[in-house]
């Protein structure tokens, strides 16, 4: 029998090592109805004090309220005032992984914010290396506390800069992410929520351009709403987006009108409307036909919910406790 070359060893040892941290990533839809899995998820910017007149509570009392009303799991903001890197050590990670398993709870991803396309007008700094480094460093704290998954953006888009090279920054930036989340088994979730990629057909194109099997999307409504789309555009952006979609975060608005007086005509000018936030429900956004075509597709996902925007009845912890069980009740009609 001939010896198998050391090299070749070595590859085959590389691939099973790559495969095996891959192996725990969040699943994509099968395309069979019935696989269809309706799992909730709070997301803690819902408590994070953020917009004006939020309540801000620590991450440990969070976790309490989303096991009372009822999730199954919770998404964690990766910055201040809960999740810095800053603040968590190997320590308390420890005592907050104990805890959420404590609680019964699934930390279902952490929730990153990028943003490839700052300082791009400042080639002397290295912008993408240190958010690739953010990232790598989150997927290390992801890893030691249990979960698999970390939803970043793209890029905001930046006047006087050409589009493409902003769209391959974006997909630089993604690539160096990509391989450091890779070395701690975390799969990327892409939300499309900047500028960059924003519609389906786009992100679709980038996540290929991508080619990474740990850089996935969290595909949401919200977006291909406000972009104008039909209901039947909104479907289709799932059907597209359907080899990659690992995550989906739901937040209700309705759209109040704005009107700016001009003296010279005696009259008011219409201005661009403003979106606020309502419980889960009628509303702007039809979360009705979106979640039943993520059935369709046999999406295995989490359904997340997250209150990140001035909601109607304030921000007391009164109102957002009414207002996360409203989505609870309102999910029911899924299963």
């Amino acid at each position: 029998m001939r010896a198998i070359p050391l090299s070749f060893c070595f590859i085959l040892f590389a691939a099973f090592c790559c495969s095996s941290l891959l192996m725990g990533q969040p699943p994509t839809p099968t395309g069979n109805p019935a696989d269809f899995k309706l799992k909730t998820c709070l997301h803690s910017i819902s408590y994070a004090g953020i917009w004006r007149g939020q309540a801000t509570l620590p991450v440990e009392e969070f976790l309490v309220k989303a096991k009372q009303f009822g999730y199954d799991g919770v998404m964690l903001v990766a910055k201040r005032p809960h999740l810095s890197l800053l603040d968590y050590d190997a320590a308390a990670r420890k005592r907050l992984r104990a805890r959420i398993e404590e609680l019964g709870l699934k930390l279902v991803c952490l929730a990153a914010y990028s943003d490839f396309t700052a300082g791009i007008d400042r080639a002397g700094i290295p912008h993408l290396e240190i958010q690739a480094a953010y990232i790598g460093e989150l997927s290390k704290m992801a890893a030691d506390l249990g979960t698999n998954m970390i939803r970043i953006y793209t890029g905001y888009e930046r006047s006087g800069i050409p589009y493409d090279k902003q769209y391959a920054t974006v997909l630089e930036g993604l690539k160096l992410a990509g391989a450091q989340a890779a070395k701690y088994g975390i799969t990327l979730a892409v939300q499309n929520h900047h500028d960059i990629a924003l519609h389906h057909d786009v992100m679709s194109w980038l996540l290929k351009e991508v080619n990474l099997p740990n850089v996935k999307s969290a595909w949401d409504a919200w977006s291909p709403t406000l972009e104008g789309l039909s209901k039947e555009e909104i479907r289709q952006s799932i059907l597209t987006m359907k080899p990659f979609i690992v995550h989906t975060t739901t937040a209700q608005y309705v759209r109040h009108p704005r009107f700016n007086y001009s003296l010279e005509l005696t009259n008011y000018l219409k201005a661009e409307a403003v979106e606020r936030a309502i419980p889960m429900g009628p509303g702007l956004v039809d979360y009705d036909s979106f979640i039943s075509t993520l059935r369709e597709i046999g999406y295995q996902g989490y359904i997340a919910y997250e209150m990140c925007e001035v909601l109607e009845g304030g921000g007391s912890v009164e109102n957002l406790d009414r207002t996360a069980r409203l989505f609870m009740d309102y999910i029911k009609k899924f299963r």
